[in-house]
């Protein structure tokens, strides 16, 4: 059913009509009482509907305006409904402006300005408490461009120097504009996405809107406003208070206004308190300028019509309406309970509709009644209705007899609300810029070795110009080459600090430290394939399809699955399913739901009668998990035990028993698990959590318990060796990238060791209810750090915690942690692993320099685990003092603070570390001498020939899609111009990150792709450009007919087929295809044998080829 049906319930009653009616004259003061929960919401809209009015709306916190925020815009659409957040965290503290909440008001701002229709403002008391900018000052510093405008490019230029905007050359964030040619890119304060201007001469041609992280064009626009900041102290002057800025016939809705007054009140304080201690140097505006007090709202509220919502009234009211609305019931995840119920309403006459957030929750209702209802399953679907809408509380409206009740409340999950993060300063340092080039890097090109690489450069080839990478060697030997062979050559990537060995062109020492290396990979992917092929061959034990009880468990998660945590369970089970035993890595950032994927996969083994075995890194987490396990099943018919050193003998030996004669289910254990003396009475799957923490052996001693047996991995930052694995196939990936909804990402400080910035976040911590770790990792002083922040937080209640306490005392500690019992836990590292403590939202981490890259990452996933906003502070000494590492490591963290950055995490710590021999436990000097991505590409190589040859029959099913390649790399060298030019591209860097993507892409839509790309970010394609892309299809056609190497020079194109005469090629059904085609064409080309210092060699000749697109012409013939 569609929302409609009770929206046009409240539309219809006389009530809300009363009401609009009223709201249609002035300064009427109304008092509405009763309204629960989502009622509201529908009353506003209808209200909203009626009187045609914009409507201010201030609710109590943050968070009621975002769920309340969230419900209008389902209801009426988010294009006339506006957040207006706050802009600081305190105030007089101007470097702590969220950028992202100025840009959301500075849209609300320009909203109200543009005399667009009346919309409804959401707001909450700290937003309401800053002034804003007069309107006059606003209007006199806005920009407004439109298509056909008569202006000149750098009359833009100067007006955004005027408004502070920087010039950059690829925009990121709000304040920066960029200059290319015919077109300005800027990024205004007032819209999400930056706008793209062309111009034609010095008039407006287009304007666009497009994505920062792409830089693609979103959609087209006629006019644009741009706004600069409008916090900025430049504004200070002359400032209003919010209610004189909005329209005079705005109502406001005040949720609870004893609240409201009383908050503006103590943030005033606060501020006098905060402007009274800077008193002094600089002359800072005094706070009734800036803030807004409890006298003024009142005075200037009176003006206004004002409903209240709360219980009793503030303001003389003329009117007071009652609604009897009772809250949603709790059914305690009750099912029958709420059966009942919803007969019982039915009998009354009460309409019963169901609202859910998606499509798979109206059907799991459908299904959670059938099964428990078998007969009568038909009528119970006539007594409720299922309406897809995400609401944020159930209620019952007496007089309307209908009961509205959400998914989310019955099956007792959280709730996320979703404010639009205007802009969250997009990732654009991602992993492309690790390795993008800088001239000095050392580059690996295949076939020549080691060298510096020297950027791009123009050559002339035959009067024309080209564009070449020059590489130097040793004895300073210079190769160029050319844009076409860019895959030939990578960044070296091996140990830091140590330079590697720069090779002599022309010497055999390359060629002969590549076949070593080749060899001795093709031994280690050898065993690993054997072993894999072992698995794929066997038969393991095939579960059945999931039963309601596995139904029920997930319906009861409370939180919302993502799609990739969808995609991830779905995956498993499959995998379960099957004959064959699984073998899966399930890749996804801290705190992203890769447990509840775990124990929905080890319900389903208990379901189906078999033992579950968890393998943990640490004691803590052993006890984590089993709480974790218990609490998510504790309805269900399982039993969990585990295993750590701190269960006493006698528990082991009771456990252990159980654990023999079956009647322990799930059983979760350290590497004690791996012992001889635990012993399963009918395993069935295992899974292994936090896999980067193991040793080789355990995992080695793993495999031999499960060659046959489902498993599980489990990681946050894979190590090397595992991401490779599943990089090579080698056993199955699933990665979670998705955040759960409404995570924040954590913000990253890197702060020196300061009594005062400690001092400032813990007591902001506590004072939003919430609780720090403080991460020490010496025990020598850890009691003297305690002692510290008792001192400078008096209030706070500190406990200490590390690993040389009694098992015991520790585990009660962690737990009264976890219940709040005290505000800061000062332990270390021993919390790095997975205790979860929802409620901690800081961390601090003390000599962080000296953590390794996923230690740090997984103790700053130990925060942000809740919809409030994070902070983890990296306290190290300057950078100068640090080893290069470190530096590398901390500023790797800073930049991947985005969530989902634990892969992204992983591949820069290939990087620092080197990676070490990545198929086996020896670690081999290879890849340094080599660099990574090159041993990559050997290994690559050799898994292939592998699969080609002696494992043929493992991989028959995958070789007989494929038709056979004979060309690996074709050579292509030619006279025309083929490149983008200066005047159209002209940052180097730009340049060659667009020849690399080219040089990767492998089909016309790719292509296609790539092209409008170009021109929507540059505009129009110059001559040599489209010349460019012809040639790579070209080079498609050519490999296809096994050319291996094509050279147009002088109007002849020259086509060398494969130089092995033993090749299968010549007997292939495309060489006759080649020779059916010179026989027919003979005007054409001629094809001759040719001597050549490589033997010999069969050429096909074509003449006058005088462009580009002629010789695609003739290529395509054949």
């Amino acid at each position: 059913m569609s929302k409609s049906v009770v929206v046009g319930k409240y539309d219809k009653t006389a009530k809300v009509s009363q009401i609009a009616e009223i709201l249609k004259q002035s300064e009427n003061k109304i008092h509405l009482k009763g309204l629960i929960g989502s009622s509201l919401s529908f009353v506003v809209n209808s209200l909203f509907q009626k009187t045609e009015l914009p409507f201010l709306m201030i609710f109590e916190d943050k968070e009621a305006a975002a769920y309340y925020l969230n419900d209008l815009e389902q209801l009426i659409g988010d294009k006339e409904v506006l957040f207006y957040p706050g802009s600081f965290r305190i105030p007089y503290q101007i470097e702590d402006v969220d950028n992202a909440n100025v840009l959301l008001r500075a849209e609300v701002l320009n909203r109200i300005n543009s005399r667009k229709k009346p919309a409804i403002i959401v707001t909450y008391p700290e937003s309401l408490f800053e002034k804003v900018v007069t309107k006059k000052e606003l209007e006199k510093n806005t920009l407004k461009v439109a298509v056909g405008d008569k202006i000149s490019i750098d009359f833009i230029n100067e007006v955004l120097f005027e408004y502070e905007f920087k010039r950059v050359d690829f925009i990121t964030e709000p304040g920066e504009f960029s200059v290319r040619g015919g077109i300005i890119d800027v990024f205004s304060f007032s819209n999400d996405n930056p706008y793209r201007i062309e111009f034609f001469g010095n008039e407006v041609d287009s304007i666009r809107s497009f994505d920062v992280e792409t830089q693609l064009s979103i959609e087209k626009k006629n006019k644009i406003t741009i706004i600069p900041n409008v916090e900025n102290k430049f504004f200070q002057e002359d400032r209003e208070s919010f209610l004189d800025y909005i329209a005079s016939n705005t109502t406001l809705f005040i949720q609870n206004t004893e609240g409201l007054i009383s908050k503006l009140d103590t943030l005033f304080a606060k501020a006098e308190e905060a402007y009274n201690k800077l008193k002094g140097e600089i002359k800072h505006l005094a706070p009734d300028q800036l803030f807004l007090n409890q006298k003024s709202f009142l005075k200037k509220a009176l003006d206004f019509n004002v409903v209240e919502l709360g219980s009793k009234a503030i303001f003389k009211t003329n009117t007071s309406f009652e609604f009897h609305i009772l809250p949603q019931p709790s059914f305690n995840k009750q099912f029958d309970l709420l059966l009942n119920n919803l007969n019982d309403n039915h009998f009354n006459g009460i309409k019963n509709y169901l609202f859910c957030s998606n499509e798979a929750q109206a059907k799991r209702f459908h299904d959670i009644f059938q099964t428990l209802d078998e007969a009568n399953h038909e009528s119970i679907r006539k007594q409720y209705d299922t309406i897809k809408l995400p609401l944020f509380q159930g209620f019952i409206d007496e007089e309307l007899q209908i009961a509205c009740y959400t998914d989310h409340q019955i099956f007792e999950r959280y709730h996320k609300f979703s404010i639009k993060n205007g802009y969250a300063k997009k990732q654009t340092i991602t992993l492309q810029e690790l390795t993008n080039l800088s001239v000095g890097d050392y580059v690996t090109h295949i076939d020549h070795g080691i060298g510096k690489f020297g950027g791009l450069q123009k050559i002339q080839v035959e009067g024309k110009t080209q564009e070449a990478i020059k590489l130097v060697y040793a004895d300073n030997d210079i190769v160029y080459v050319s844009i076409h062979s860019l895959y030939k050559i990578s960044k070296f990537n091996g140990k830091d600090g140590t330079p590697p060995k720069i090779y002599k062109l022309g010497s055999n020492a390359w060629k002969v430290l590549k076949q070593k290396t080749k060899a001795r990979v093709k031994h280690i992917a050898f065993n690993l394939i054997q072993l894999y092929a072992k698995r794929r061959l066997e038969k393991g034990f095939q579960f059945n399809p999931d039963s309601y009880l596995q139904l029920e468990l997930e319906s009861s998660f409370i939180y919302e699955d993502t799609p990739d945590q969808n995609k991830a369970t779905q995956e498993v089970k499959a995998d379960m399913e099957s004959d064959r035993p699984m073998d899966r890595l399930v890749c996804g950032d801290v705190g992203f739901g890769k447990t509840e994927v775990a124990i929905r996969a080890a319900f389903k083994a208990v379901d189906n009668g078999k033992q579950v075995a968890i393998l943990v890194p640490t004691t803590i987490l052993a006890y984590q998990h089993f709480r974790t396990f218990t609490e998510r099943l504790k309805d269900m018919p399982v039993s969990v035990g585990y295993l750590n050193r701190f269960r006493t003998a006698k528990q082991k030996a009771e456990t252990l028993k159980d654990l023999e004669d079956g009647k322990l289910d799930i059983l979760i254990g350290t590497h004690q698990l791996v012992n001889k003396n635990v012993v399963f009475k009918d395993l069935g799957l295992l899974i292994v959590d936090e896999e980067q923490k193991f040793g080789v052996n355990v995992k080695d001693k793993l495999k031999t318990i499960a060659a046959n047996i489902d498993t599980l991995t489990l990681t946050a930052t894979p190590i090397p060796r595992t991401l490779q694995f599943s990089l090579m196939a080698a056993r199955d990936l699933s990665v979670i990238t998705t955040p759960p909804p409404n995570r924040y990402p954590i913000e990253t400080n890197v702060i020196g060791f300061s009594e005062e910035s400690i001092r400032d976040a813990i007591s902001y911590e506590i004072q939003r209810n919430g609780q720090v770790f403080f991460v020490n990792n010496r025990i020598e002083n850890i009691k003297e750090i305690a002692g510290m922040i008792q001192r400078l937080v008096p209030n706070a209640r500190v406990g200490i915690g590390h690993g040389q306490m009694d098992g015991k005392k520790l585990e009660e500690l962690m737990l009264a942690f976890m219940n709040g019992e005290f505000d800061v836990l000062v332990a270390t590292t021993i919390i790095e692993s997975g205790l979860d403590v929802p409620n901690a939202n800081t961390i601090f981490i003390n000599n962080a320099n000296n953590f390794g890259i996923s230690d740090l990452h997984q103790m700053r996933g130990r925060v942000g685990r809740s919809n409030k906003k994070a902070f983890c502070y990296f306290i190290c000494p300057p950078y100068s003092a640090m080893t290069d590492d470190a530096r590398k490591r901390i500023q790797a963290l800073e930049q991947f603070s985005e969530l989902g950055g634990g892969l992204n995490i992983a591949m820069k710590d290939l990087e620092i570390r080197g990676a070490g021999d990545l198929l086996g436990g020896e670690q081999s000097g290879f890849i340094n001498e080599i660099g990574f991505e090159t041993y990559q590409k050997i290994m690559n190589e050799a898994i292939d020939e592998l699969k080609e040859n002696e494992f043929k029959e493992l991989y028959s099913d995958e070789n007989k899609d494929i038709e056979k390649t004979y060309v690996k790399d074709l050579q292509l060298d030619t006279d025309f111009e083929l490149l983008f030019p200066d005047e159209y591209i002209n940052n180097i860097t730009e340049r060659l990150k667009l020849y690399n993507e080219l040089s990767v892409i492998k089909d016309e839509n790719g292509l296609l792709e790539f092209e409008n790309k170009l021109i929507d970010r540059f505009g129009p394609l110059p001559k040599q450009a489209i010349s460019l892309l012809n040639s790579i299809k070209i080079k498609w056609v050519a490999t296809q007919l096994g050319i291996e190497k094509l050279v147009m020079k002088q109007g002849k194109m020259i086509c060398y087929f494969v130089s092995d005469q033993q090749s299968s090629y010549y007997q292939s059904g495309r060489f006759s295809q080649v020779l059916q085609f010179v026989q027919t064409q003979s005007k054409l080309c001629t094809m001759k044998e040719k001597q050549t210092p490589n033997g010999l060699r069969l050429l096909l000749t074509f003449e006058n080829v005088k462009s580009i697109n002629k010789a695609l012409e003739l290529i395509q013939m054949i």
